[in-house]
């Protein structure tokens, strides 16, 4: 039971060696407890300043990001449309001059037709002449057989002289 009622000599001696255990705490483990406790307490401070920091940070990063994203769609628009600007030109430009060379080769088809024509009248031509002098000939030849149509042509012929 003299625990549960203490006596006066176990409270004094109690109390002597709590007084002491807490001067030694306190001149040796209290002052580094609170800087400990006092940099724990600054340290969390710190970090949750860096992640209210980096929320903000994350915010600005996003905000960038999506302007950056409308900045790209834009400038690809552009580009788009630029290459199909400079696709319908280039297209364009292929149809002109295809227009341009096929004209000049139907231009050059119809002189090549028109040349060959002319050749072909001229031959055509030439060879009516040569088949007429050889009908004449042949005709002349019977007609001109006898002597006595010989002489009638040259009288007839003599005549038609002196009238013009």
């Amino acid at each position: 039971m003299e625990l549960v009622k203490p006596e006066f000599g176990l409270i004094f001696w109690m109390i002597v060696s709590f007084g002491i255990i807490l001067f030694i705490l306190k001149k040796f483990a209290w002052a580094p407890i609170l800087n400990m406790l006092n940099e724990r307490e600054t340290s969390i401070q710190n970090a949750l300043d860096s992640a209210e920091k980096a929320k903000v940070e994350m915010k600005a990063l996003r905000s960038d990001n999506e302007r950056i994203l409308v900045e790209a769609r834009a400038e690809r628009d552009l580009l788009l449309k630029d290459a199909r600007e400079i696709r319908e030109k280039m297209i364009s430009e292929a149809k002109g001059l295809a227009s341009k060379e096929g004209e000049r080769l139907l231009k050059s088809a119809r002189e090549n037709i028109q040349n060959e024509k002319m050749a072909a009248i001229t031959e055509l031509k030439n060879q009516v002449a040569v088949l007429s002098i050889e009908i004449a000939e042949k005709i002349l030849k019977n007609e001109l057989s006898s002597d006595e149509k010989q002489k009638s042509l040259v009288n007839t012929l003599l005549k038609d002289v002196n009238l013009n």
